[in-house]
């Protein structure tokens, strides 16, 4: 188990104890706060300060509580952010507004998955870890099963395409975050462009000089997402 402010690693929490047990203590006087209170104000920090701003001592102070009465909703920062991803994915559509045609359903969802994660830019950090679905996730989930149903895989290969496509769109999603940090720096990409045409020129990278020389693309965000959605969804196939 990681400490109070930390996380050493996966949780030891059961995640039946976790998702289908009680949400407050059993025992005590009743509390003045809820689970989905200290949660939500977790978020809240995430979303403003990001996930190193998020200790048990921080989440207290915004609910009007002492850390040690939180343990017994989350008792690590492990338990917190499983508590956090599910309650961020409660915003993710679960309606059934499928086509039928499984690329473009899929294609939908990761679009969802994208927007979901550029609101929250803490989630492709917390979702970089084993988390066990809540009640929330499972929802999204069952949608992103019934969309893969035409495609005929099993229920195993049905559950590693979604896995894919989330990390897929969470390692975009990063480094999409990432580039327009430094988009803010022109003298870095200024630098940085020189440096590759100096490469490009030594005769020695002959491939990457080639590639550089094409026609170049749209570079929106947007554009590029599409591009490498595309080739990952249309790559594949049903076997």
């Amino acid at each position: 188990m990681g400490t109070p402010d930390g996380g050493s690693g996966a949780t030891s929490v059961d995640p039946q104890e976790l998702w289908l047990g009680p949400t407050r203590p059993r025992r005590g006087r009743r509390p003045t706060f809820s689970r989905e209170a200290i949660t939500a104000a977790a978020v809240a920090l995430a979303d403003a300060e990001g996930l190193d701003a998020v200790t048990m001592r921080r989440v207290a102070s915004q609910v009007g509580a002492g850390a040690m009465s939180l343990y017994s909703y989350a008792p690590d920062k492990e338990t917190l952010l499983e508590l956090m991803v599910d309650h961020v994915s409660g915003e993710l559509p679960t309606t059934d507004d499928r086509t039928g045609d499984w690329p473009t359903d899929l294609k939908a969802i990761a679009h969802l998955q994208r927007a979901h994660m550029l609101r929250h830019p803490w989630l492709p950090t917390a979702l970089s870890a084993r988390r066990t679905p809540g009640p929330n996730t499972l929802a999204f989930l069952e949608r992103a099963l019934a969309a893969l149903r035409p495609t005929g895989l099993d229920g195993a290969a049905k559950l590693e395409v979604f896995a894919q496509l989330t990390g897929f769109v969470a390692g975009h999603v990063a480094h999409e975050i990432a580039q327009a940090a430094a988009a803010g720096s022109p003298d870095r990409a200024a630098a940085e462009a020189r440096y590759l045409a100096a490469v490009a020129a030594d005769g020695h990278h002959p491939e990457l000089a080639e590639a550089l020389a094409a026609p170049g693309r749209p570079l929106t965000p947007e554009a590029t997402f599409n591009r490498f959605l595309n080739r990952l969804v249309d790559g594949l196939g049903t076997d």
